[in-house]
């Protein structure tokens, strides 16, 4: 069992370190919000009254903060993690924030003689409860085996994507993926309806032919078909739309940094955004289905 320093006990990191407490890990806890501190006590972490205390001597220091801004702050900043990690001590950014970000603290990591590996998550606060996330790490292949054993204790899958930077890369790829495909879907369903179409009768058409898709058949944006989908539960969130809109606009910025075209990605930002300016920002982002349903 591992030393583990967490800092960020929101939505995401919150069950992930205590899951890390569950398996055995001594977990040392800091998060700006005394209530998420409460949780983690709760759950077997120890409380830490700053950052510093929380990295001061640990073996393993993981965050999940909501930008790259934190990140660079958590890290670099007076009082952060570079001020009192243990020599060698592994640090695992979980965060999805931007490539660029990604790659600059890891390298002043790396002067500082630290490994730190950008190992974003899929899986959702669901996922993050039920230690079934699966991680996207970029790094040196010797961190990520050093960091299996705590990785695997908050996931199902640890996938090394590459040098610095590409667990980040794989993450809004795979967003932008998720973002078009929903809105795809959404369409479809909203045709249907207009055409009259049952809507489990395209369900059960399209989940068996060329269209079929993680975003019909395992989050099926409508009620009915997928009894476990957020829209069976008025859009409760297991991914909020502004979640979705956040990592939309993280690929639209290294779209335009890498000279990438992104011409699907750019209209379902801009629909992600019309979507959340109406208030819905909250709502899964699946519940982009009352948008397009209607029409707008």
């Amino acid at each position: 069992m591992a030393d583990i320093g967490f800092i960020g006990l929101g939505n995401m990191g919150g069950p992930m370190a205590a899951n890390l407490a569950a398996a055995g890990h001594a977990v040392s806890a800091f998060d700006i919000s005394q209530a998420a501190l409460d949780a983690a006590r709760d759950a077997g972490a120890a409380a830490a009254g700053s950052i510093a205390e929380a990295a001061r001597g640990r073996e393993v220091v993981v965050t999940m903060l909501p930008a790259g801004a934190h990140v660079a702050e958590v890290y670099r900043g007076d009082g952060g993690v570079f001020s009192s990690a243990a020599p060698g001590a592994l640090f695992i950014d979980c965060s999805t924030i931007d490539v660029d970000t990604a790659r600059s603290v890891a390298g002043a990591a790396a002067d500082g003689g630290w490994p730190l590996l950008d190992a974003p998550v899929s899986g959702g606060v669901a996922g993050a409860a039920a230690g079934t996330l699966t991680f996207m790490v970029g790094g040196e292949a010797d961190a990520v085996e050093r960091a299996r054993p705590v990785l695997g204790d908050m996931g199902k899958a640890v996938v090394h994507a590459g040098s610095s930077g590409a667990g980040q890369t794989a993450k809004i790829c795979n967003n932008l993926i998720l973002a078009v495909s929903m809105i795809g879907v959404c369409e479809a369903f909203g045709m249907a309806d207009r055409l009259g179409l049952e809507r489990q009768t395209l369900f059960d058409i399209v989940s068996k032919a060329t269209g079929q898709c993680w975003a019909l058949t395992s989050y099926c944006p409508v009620p009915g078909p997928v009894e476990a989908a957020p829209s069976n539960r008025d859009y409760a969130p297991g991914f909020t739309a502004e979640m979705m809109l956040k990592d939309l606009r993280l690929a639209q910025g290294a779209a335009a940094s890498a000279g990438a075209a992104s011409p699907l990605g750019a209209e379902a930002a801009a629909l992600y955004t019309l979507f959340c300016n109406a208030g819905n920002g909250a709502d899964d982002f699946s519940g982009i289905m009352k948008m397009i349903g209607q029409g707008t």
